[in-house]
């Protein structure tokens, strides 16, 4: 988000101090917040208006979920360069503009009666992608201006904030959908955007030095090796790739079947999936303490076979009296998946080496969440040929297969990550 040449430079590397005035990461702190708000209003209004407006089909709904992931698996890889190349202010204020256009196109088109799949399609792809080089840049501002020491409790806070917003976000945005139509809902995500660039543009630019003659290639291959032969970081991406896996499958089914199966309204799916986001809070506050108390290794194991147990609650739901047991199966498997991603991804930002940190963090997210189009399409193809329910099931039961990976591998050998 904001690298510059406040970061000292030694050695050609960036070194990590804790001097930046506390107002960076407060205002850093209320961008972040602002937008992924109206993101969780758009995570409920997007299949809404493809299932309510347009008609879609399963399939149709599925590669909606795809187009806004497919950008990690085309572009994750050569955003990590971007990121240290460009002054990463400027461009993640204008890529907060292009979502606020993108999104705000939907709203107008639907009120001159021109709204179609294709321009939603379209404005999936291009949030997606915008998005995609948004996240990789801040994966590399926060160590710059946080000691190492409280990169967990910072990075802890990030998440319940985010956990927080995915909870008020859908439930607000069922009312919202209630009230102004999924299409009007929209505004609110539109203009999160638009008030989190100019949030961001208050901020100092910070810009990491790249090293001359390095080709773009050879950037990403670096990263991309140490990665790779990490002991500890290759395993927990595998975790990461297929529990990502496991999540869009999820996330594609979740309104197909809460809709059209179950038959709830718009308020009661808003409120389902806000418990994505109390099982997220919940396991945000403790993930600190459980790493100090058991070792990072262990509770990223124990909290990701919780988490994947909990998951086969979800199927139980068959009409809206009984939802409940999708909301406890949705808050506990996000409650397992927030822990592993708080602990790994602080491992990754205290052990890697400052100046590849952009490049571990974008090959780690072309990998694991480069899966995540995938499992959409996936979730979308069982559900057209053996049905919503089948497919559900299926997904439900998938979710043990990574914890279990991690259990029988290194990591689960293990006390501590690092």
């Amino acid at each position: 988000m904001n690298e510059t040449p406040t970061v000292p430079e030694r050695q050609g590397r960036i070194t990590r101090h804790a001097t930046s005035p506390p107002a960076e990461f407060w205002r850093y702190w209320a961008a972040s917040t602002i937008s992924s708000t109206g993101t969780a209003v758009t995570s409920l209004a997007f299949p809404l208006i493809a299932l309510a407006v347009l008609d879609a089909t399963a399939l149709e709904a599925a590669l909606l979920a795809a187009a806004g992931q497919i950008s990690w698996l085309l572009l994750s890889l050569p955003a990590g360069v971007i990121a240290q190349r460009v002054p990463l202010r400027r461009l993640q204020v204008a890529l907060d503009l292009v979502r606020f256009g993108a999104v705000g196109s939907l709203p107008v088109a639907w009120w001159f009666d021109r709204l179609g799949y294709p321009h939603l399609l379209l404005a999936a792809l291009v949030t997606g992608a915008a998005t995609v080089l948004f996240d990789i840049g801040n994966s590399t501002f926060l160590p710059a201006i946080v000691p190492a020491r409280r990169l967990a409790a910072r990075n802890s806070l990030m998440s319940g904030t985010h956990a927080v917003t995915e909870t008020a976000g859908p439930s607000g945005g069922g009312l919202l959908v209630h009230a102004a139509g999924p299409v009007g809902a929209l505004l609110a995500d539109a203009v999160s955007y638009l008030l989190s660039a100019l949030l961001l543009r208050t901020l100092p630019e910070r810009r990491p030095p790249a090293r001359t003659g390095d080709g773009a290639l050879r950037l990403i291959r670096e990263g991309w090796t140490y990665v790779t032969r990490h002991p500890v970081m290759m395993p927990c991406m595998l975790w990461a790739t297929a529990t990502n896996f496991v999540c869009a499958a999820l996330l594609a089914l979740t309104p197909l079947y809460l809709v059209r199966e179950a038959g709830l309204t718009p308020v009661q799916l808003g409120l389902v999936l806000s418990m994505d986001g109390v099982g997220a809070l919940a396991g945000s506050l403790v993930a600190v303490r459980l790493s100090r108390r058991y070792g990072t290794a262990r509770s990223l194991v124990g909290a990701a076979l919780a988490g994947g147990a909990a998951a086969l609650l979800a199927p139980l739901t068959t009409s809206a009296t009984d939802a409940y047991w999708f909301a406890l199966g949705n808050a506990g498997f996000s409650f397992g998946v927030v822990i592993g991603s708080i602990t790994t991804r602080t491992h990754r930002q205290t052990e890697s080496p400052p100046e590849l940190l952009s490049r571990v963090m974008a090959t780690v997210r072309f990998v694991s969440w480069g899966a995540q189009p995938l499992g959409a399409l996936a979730a979308g193809l069982l559900a057209t040929c053996g049905g919503t329910r089948t497919a559900l099931w299926a997904v439900a039961a998938a979710a043990l297969l990574p914890p279990l990976y991690l259990l029988t591998g290194p990591v689960g050998r293990r006390r501590d990550l690092g």
